[in-house]
C-alpha cells in the first residue's frame, strides 16, 4: 500500500511539473511570435499526450494527427484540459492498476504493451525530448534565451 501511494504521488508530481514546463515553454512560442517548427512540436506533444491517455483508459485510438495543424493560441486550454484529464486518471487509479499491462498499436499498426509506469515515465520524457526541440527551434528563430523547464528547476521552485 505504502509503495501505490508512492508512486500515485511520485507521478502526480511529474504530472503537475509537466504542466508547469508546457505552460512555460507556450510563454516562450508565444513571446518569439509563434514560429512555424516550435508551433509544430508543440501540438505534437499535446495530441500525444491524449493519445496515451486513451490508451491507458482502454479507449479506442484517438483520430487525427500525429503531427496536428492547430494553432498556438489554443494551447493554453489543451494544456489544462490534458493536465486536468491526466491528474484525473492517476488519482482514479487502484492499488493493483499500476502492475497492469496498457496494450495498444502504434502510429504504424504494430501492437504492443507496457506496464503502466514505463508508458507514464514515456509520457513525461516525451515531453522533455520536444521541449528540448522546442528550445532549439526558438533559438534558431531567433529567441536571445530561453525559459529553465528543468525538473529540478520546478523542485526548487516549488521548495522555495
Amino acid at each position: 500500500m505504502f509503495l501505490f501511494y508512492r508512486m500515485k504521488t511520485y507521478f502526480t508530481r511529474l504530472l503537475n511539473y509537466d504542466k508547469y514546463a508546457n505552460e512555460t515553454i507556450l510563454n516562450a512560442i508565444i513571446k518569439a511570435n509563434m514560429p512555424e517548427k516550435p508551433v509544430e512540436l508543440m501540438a505534437h506533444l499535446l495530441v500525444a499526450q491524449q493519445i496515451w491517455l486513451s490508451r491507458c483508459k482502454g479507449l479506442p485510438a484517438v483520430g487525427g494527427a500525429l503531427w496536428p495543424d492547430w494553432k498556438a493560441d489554443t494551447f493554453s486550454d489543451i494544456i489544462a484540459k490534458n493536465s486536468n484529464e491526466w491528474l484525473n486518471y492517476i488519482d482514479s487509479l487502484q492499488e493493483n492498476d499500476f502492475e497492469k499491462s496498457i496494450p495498444y498499436k502504434n502510429s504504424k499498426g504494430e501492437s504492443f504493451e507496457n506496464k503502466l509506469p514505463d508508458v507514464l515515465a514515456h509520457l513525461i520524457n516525451h515531453g522533455t525530448h520536444h521541449r528540448a526541440q522546442i528550445g532549439q527551434q526558438l533559438k534558431f528563430a531567433g529567441a536571445d534565451s530561453l525559459p529553465n523547464t528543468d525538473y529540478i528547476a520546478y523542485i526548487r521552485q516549488l521548495n522555495s
